[in-house]
Formats: structure tokens, C-alpha cells, sequence
């Protein structure tokens, strides 16, 4: 063995199959690949897939990176083949069965690991027993966690300290205890697990705990956003963490151009919203997207379509087709009709080429649920929020926006509710919706807003040029693991 390839560094990734938390994990294991780490990572075939050409591209451009497939257990858990990611669960059955066939990985995976012998594992938040594994090859687990040091800081305080269960009401506002900034919330914001214990709070219990016994953690994010919950963190959890956010913008940063210019060699000729979108005028328009995860009921998107409409501002709506539902497919055709007859709204089925619509000059604003993923690529691309959490961590992130960053008008989403046990009366109403778009085009407050979203914005490009904290963060991690498998090697051969 020469000594080149006995100080390459191994790491195993091990992503969890939602969009939220692979599309980040996969970029970061691209990114290490770039750095000359020899990256392995972990996945089953129809998840394997989505990413496949980004890593054949990386291979042919002769970085150390490939896929290590594992078969999903499809048959065993009564699925069909190539339902092997949470966003495919279109019912609580899909979504139980697929959660199913991921937790029978876990003794394949551990032979893997065996098999593999990284020098280090970087394992998402989902996989807490790999802890255990780590320990058993006596080499460092990283813990991904996919969202913000804020939401993570909230989730151990309210933990820790309880301060909803002194309330009367669900709705009654309590503030999270040790934070710099004056955070309030209600009850009815925290997800269900947070507020009355159950199996799946032991399952996030456990998950948090193997955060404290990790080597350190991965933060999609940058120093300049949440300096301050990033040292927060430090005391609260107690381990080391490097931010090296934001991750797509880092790894998409040199082929940008190329990104558009391949986007628009994929679009047949130019695409009707393009030239829709470049009559508007700039800063004008607003962009609806609530992620992979979200699906909203009938009485919802009837609000919302009106909500959108009598803001008086033009919108671009990206809406996932449902499959049979007749009553929400009628009333969205006919609302499409009536937007392109009027020319204020454009509807794209399906998906959206999120970036290109998000860098175009028309762009003002973006309706987010309030996803990481979402939230970094609108502060990267410098547009202000406005905030519509849906469930998980969303509501921590919509007061990191709103009370901290102040880049984000809340539209005022009351509860934390996954939607497959959500129900029609929890609905956000028309004028709140057209209210908070008025507000973040055409109020003062929104034009700062604006202002101090493209403050971020230069300041997440800067993060991950050489020099700024997110790379030289990359960098230490690296060296430092390197150091670690060298030490190991000696301890072992002494």
C-alpha cells in the first residue's frame, strides 16, 4: 500500500430517504469528495437513482465517489418496487411501510460498515444507533442534522426545561428559556412528540442523546446566519459542530453558469413561465413552493388561490398533481385558466426548476413552509419570506426568520400537524394570505426586508469562497479526521 492511499481518507455516508435530509447529506459527501476524501455512500436503488448523475459526473471528473446500493426490502413490508423514499407516501399505509422497510436496513448496514471500514461515519439524525457502530470500529460518527442550530438549540431547551406544560391553553405563548433572543411560541407550534410524551418522543430522544455522544456534528448552515445558536449549541449540546452551509450553493458555485445553461438546454425552448416571467417587472413576483412533504386539502388551496389573487401581485405556484382527486384538479384547472387569461399567475405542475425561477430578477418574495433547504436557497438568492410552517422543526425556523434574521412575514400558521393526520379546519384564511403578500412587496418594513435578505445573501456566497468560514470550516474537519485515522494507525501498529 503506498502512502498516498494509506492516508486517504475514508468516509461513509449514510443519508435518511426524504428529500429534506438526502438532497443536503448528498451535496456535503460531494463536497468531501472535492476536498480528496474517498466517500462511499449508502442507499438503496430507486433512492440511489436521483442522485446517480451528479455522482457519475463527479467520478468521470476524477473525484473518489461512489454508491454502495443496498435492496430495499419492498416485497417483505407489502410495497411496491421503487417506493423506497418517505416523499412517495401518499397515505399514512405508503408512509408506515416505508418507515418499516427502512428500520430492516439497519443489520445490513452494519455489515456494510464492518465491510467498508470507513475512517469515519457521517450519519443522519434518523440513524441514532450508529453511534454504536462507530464505537465498535473505533472511528468518529458525525451527526447530519439537516435544519437549523436554532431549531436543534429549541427542540434541547424545550426538552430540558418544559416551559409549555406550566399553561393553561394550547394557545397561550411561552418563551423558549436560554436563548439570546426573546423567542415565543405555543404549544400548538411544537410538533406532537415535543408536547406529550409517546414512543416516537423516546425515538427523538434517543436521537438527540446520540448527538451528545458523537464526535461533533454537520450543520447545513453558515456562521454569519445563527452565529449565535451555533455557539449556543456548543454549550447546550456539548460537542464540536462545523457549519459548512450552504451546501448546494457550494457545490453548484463553479458550474453555475453551467447549471443554467444545462436547465435551459433541458427545457425544450423556452418554457411558457420564462417568457411569462420575463415581462414581469423586477421584484415583483411571488413563488409558491411548500416542498416535497407538504400536501394541502381542498379548503386550503381554495384559500390560498384567493389569497394569491386578491393580493393584486403576480405569483409563479408550483402544485404536485393528485392523483384521482377530482375536486382539487377541477378547481385548480379552472383557476390556471383564469390566471393565464389575466396574466397575474402562473401554475407549474409538478416541478420546478427551483433555482433559475429563484435567481430571475422578477423574483420578489417566496412563500416557503419554511423547510431548511427552502429557506437557504431563497436567503442565497437574497428574497425575503413569507413564513407558513407546516409541521417538524418549520415553526422553530419561521421564528429564526421572523424574530431573529427579521426577513420573513408570518402568515400566521397556528399548528404543528404532519399532513396525513391534518384536518380541513385548520385552515390559513384568504385575507391573511393577501395581507402578508401586500406587506413583504409594497410596506417599508418589506422593503427592508429585502435590504437585509440581500445582506445574507452576499454573505452566504462569501462563506464558501476560499477563506470564508463555511470552506475553511471543510477544511479543518478534514485535516482533523485525517489526523485522527493517522493516530489510529500508529496507536495500532505500536
Amino acid at each position: 500500500m503506498d502512502c498516498e492511499t494509506q492516508h486517504q481518507l475514508n468516509v461513509t455516508f449514510l443519508p435518511y430517504p426524504t428529500p429534506g435530509h438526502m438532497n443536503p447529506m448528498i451535496d456535503t459527501a460531494r463536497l468531501f469528495a472535492r476536498h480528496g476524501v474517498n466517500v462511499t455512500i449508502i442507499a438503496t436503488p430507486a433512492n440511489a437513482l436521483t442522485f446517480k448523475n451528479a455522482i457519475d459526473t463527479d467520478f468521470t471528473h476524477g473525484y473518489h465517489i461512489r454508491t454502495q446500493l443496498l435492496p430495499f426490502p419492498a416485497a417483505q413490508v407489502g410495497l411496491p418496487e421503487g417506493l423506497e423514499n418517505i416523499k412517495d407516501g401518499a397515505s399514512l399505509q405508503l408512509l408506515s411501510g416505508i418507515g418499516r422497510g427502512i428500520s430492516m436496513l439497519k443489520g445490513h448496514i452494519e455489515l456494510l460498515f464492518q465491510d467498508l471500514r470507513p475512517d469515519c461515519i457521517v450519519s443522519d439524525m434518523f440513524y441514532p444507533w450508529t453511534v454504536e457502530s462507530a464505537a465498535e470500529l473505533g472511528i468518529p460518527r458525525i451527526f447530519f442534522y439537516s435544519s437549523s442550530y436554532f431549531s436543534d438549540c429549541g427542540i434541547h431547551s424545550i426538552q430540558r426545561h418544559r416551559p409549555h406544560e406550566r399553561l393553561v391553553s394550547d394557545t397561550d405563548k411561552f418563551t423558549i428559556p436560554g436563548f439570546p433572543h426573546r423567542i415565543e411560541m405555543t404549544p400548538l407550534q411544537l410538533a406532537n412528540w415535543e408536547r406529550v410524551s409517546d414512543k416516537v418522543t423516546d425515538n427523538f430522544g434517543r436521537m438527540f442523546e446520540s448527538e451528545r455522544r458523537s464526535y461533533g456534528a454537520l450543520y447545513n448552515s453558515f456562521h454569519e446566519l445563527e452565529s449565535e445558536y451555533e455557539q449556543l449549541h456548543k454549550s447546550v449540546v456539548g460537542i464540536k459542530s462545523w457549519s459548512i452551509g450552504p451546501v448546494s450553493a457550494w457545490v453548484n458555485k463553479d458550474d453555475g453558469q453551467k447549471i443554467n445553461r444545462e436547465h435551459k438546454e433541458e427545457l425544450p425552448e423556452e418554457p411558457e413561465w420564462l417568457t411569462w416571467l420575463n415581462t414581469e417587472q423586477n421584484d415583483s413576483v411571488i413563488y409558491v413552493n411548500f416542498g416535497s412533504l407538504t400536501r394541502l386539502h381542498h379548503a386550503q388551496l381554495v384559500e390560498l388561490a384567493h389569497g394569491l389573487e386578491n393580493s393584486g401581485h403576480s405569483f409563479i405556484w408550483v402544485i404536485r398533481k393528485k392523483g384521482g382527486n377530482e375536486k382539487d384538479n377541477s378547481f385548480l384547472q379552472e383557476f390556471e385558466d383564469k390566471m393565464k387569461e389575466s396574466k397575474k399567475g402562473f401554475i407549474i405542475w409538478n416541478w420546478a426548476p427551483q433555482l433559475l425561477i429563484l435567481n430571475h430578477p422578477a423574483l420578489g418574495g417566496i412563500v416557503s413552509h419554511c423547510g431548511w433547504n427552502s429557506l437557504l436557497e431563497s436567503l442565497n438568492a437574497g428574497l425575503p419570506v413569507i413564513t407558513w410552517p407546516m409541521f417538524a422543526e418549520q415553526f422553530y425556523n419561521e421564528r429564526l426568520v421572523v424574530d431573529v434574521l427579521k426577513v420573513g412575514v408570518p402568515v400566521g400558521a397556528k399548528e404543528n400537524k404532519f399532513w396525513a393526520f391534518s384536518d380541513e379546519d385548520n385552515v390559513v384564511g384568504r385575507e391573511e394570505i393577501a395581507n402578508a403578500v401586500v406587506e413583504l412587496t409594497e410596506k417599508e418594513e418589506g422593503r427592508e426586508m429585502r435590504e437585509r435578505a440581500r445582506k445574507l445573501s452576499d454573505a452566504s456566497k462569501k462563506t464558501i469562497e476560499k477563506g470564508g468560514h463555511s470552506h475553511n470550516n471543510l477544511i479543518q474537519l478534514i485535516h482533523e479526521l485525517k489526523s485522527l485515522k493517522i493516530s489510529k494507525a500508529v496507536t495500532e501498529a505500536s
